[in-house]
């Protein structure tokens, strides 16, 4: 069967949904160098707020199955941008630390929520056309990221002590598509009465699955401090350092958008080793670089190797899990958690420790890692 599509009303809503929690995390997570200045806090401290949304993905990936089975994945998915839209406004509010820590937790719990329940619900929803659906809806939300990434990075150069407030325009997004967006008619969803999904996953998934934490791991590791070491090696402002990091957000909405349909023919890992490599190329000449302008091509090489990782790698996860999607992506959401809390916190651990530029070498050993897990443990998904 061809990975075709009807891009329907469902779809858009998913992928505004994901492109709303995309713009917080493209505007907070390279804007980290903005974040210790007001803040007057270390690499260390500043990764806090990194290790913050891990455990709050962390926590959404226990919860993700059994409020799915409560409530439905599509008031699921409300459920989490309504949380996620408090979390940001706390954020904004709470200037200090130990606030700005708890305000990141709860807008992470909502990010992973919004963005577990597009996973389970687009591969619900598209079967095998997932492969294509999913990265063509993280394309969108890319733009998301990307927007998030320029508005914050803009306001912070004209208005340097009001780059948060940038992060507020997600809320009155959200209450607009929930408005128009939503199904009034909707038929009432009644839970399954086996409960919600459990039970053991086989070994191939819990390979798989450390291979997943590799790849989240150096994605957010990459787009939490890539502003950090840009600003080291070519000397530029902590502002203008996060405005170029959309080089790396349009790499990765270019690769969503068009990813899954240039590579549609091949095997799912396949492409997954694919982008993995091109990762791994971008990431060296990035490390390597001491110019803004082979700094800014290699952030959108390395954008093109992230786009679709996220994707390929969580439709492996959920073909291993036996029919269980919420379970799996309970469990990716676990992984995901994992990484993000770990990886920002340990990069700017070492970067304290020894600097951001060596401390960025773990990034290509996680990326080792994912792709000899890809080959180690196929998949046997052929191409259509």
């Amino acid at each position: 069967m061809p990975k075709t599509f009807h891009r329907d009303r469902f779809f858009w809503v998913i992928a505004t949904q994901t492109a709303i929690v995309n713009f917080y995390l493209g505007g907070f997570g390279p804007a980290q160098s903005l974040l210790r200045a007001d803040q007057g806090t270390s690499l260390t401290v500043a990764g806090l707020h990194g290790t913050a949304m891990g455990i709050a993905s962390i926590f959404a990936g226990y919860a993700n199955p059994h409020i799915a089975h409560r409530f439905g994945r599509t008031r699921a998915s409300w459920i989490g941008l309504t949380i996620f839209s408090i979390g940001i406004t706390m954020f904004v509010l709470s200037p200090p630390v130990f606030l700005t820590l708890p305000a990141t937790l709860i807008t992470g719990f909502g990010v992973s929520i919004v963005i577990n329940t597009m996973l389970t619900s687009l591969s619900h929803h598209f079967g095998k056309a997932a492969e294509v659906a999913i990265p063509q809806a993280n394309g969108i939300a890319s733009a998301g990221f990307v927007t998030g990434t320029a508005l914050i990075g803009s306001i912070a150069i004209i208005f340097p002590s009001f780059w948060r407030i940038g992060l507020l325009f997600a809320v009155p997004v959200a209450i607009a598509l929930f408005l128009l967006g939503r199904e009034k008619d909707v038929e009432e969803y009644i839970p399954d009465e086996s409960g919600p999904q459990t039970g053991k996953l086989s070994r191939s998934f819990w390979i798989s699955w450390v291979g997943f934490v590799a790849c989240i791991s150096s994605e957010f590791a990459i787009s939490f401090w890539a502003a950090a070491l840009l600003k080291e090696r070519v000397g530029s402002s902590a502002a203008i350092s996060t405005v170029a990091i959309v080089a790396l957000g349009t790499g990765m909405g270019i690769g969503r958008w068009y990813g899954g349909l240039v590579l549609k023919r091949l095997a799912l890992d396949t492409q997954l080793l694919i982008v993995i490599a091109v990762q791994f190329i971008g990431f060296a000449a990035f490390w390597f670089s001491h110019s803004m302008a082979i700094s800014l091509i290699s952030l959108f090489a390395i954008g093109l190797g992230i786009s679709i990782q996220f994707a390929l790698a969580s439709i492996r996860l959920i073909g291993f899990s036996d029919g269980r999607p919420d379970l799996a992506i309970g469990r990716t959401s676990l992984a995901a958690g994992i990484a993000i809390a770990v990886a920002p916190f340990l990069l700017g651990v070492l970067g304290d420790s020894f600097g951001i530029s060596r401390a960025y070498i773990m990034v290509p050993l996680l990326i080792a890692i994912a792709f000899v897990i890809v080959k180690l443990v196929p998949s046997h998904q052929v191409r259509n």
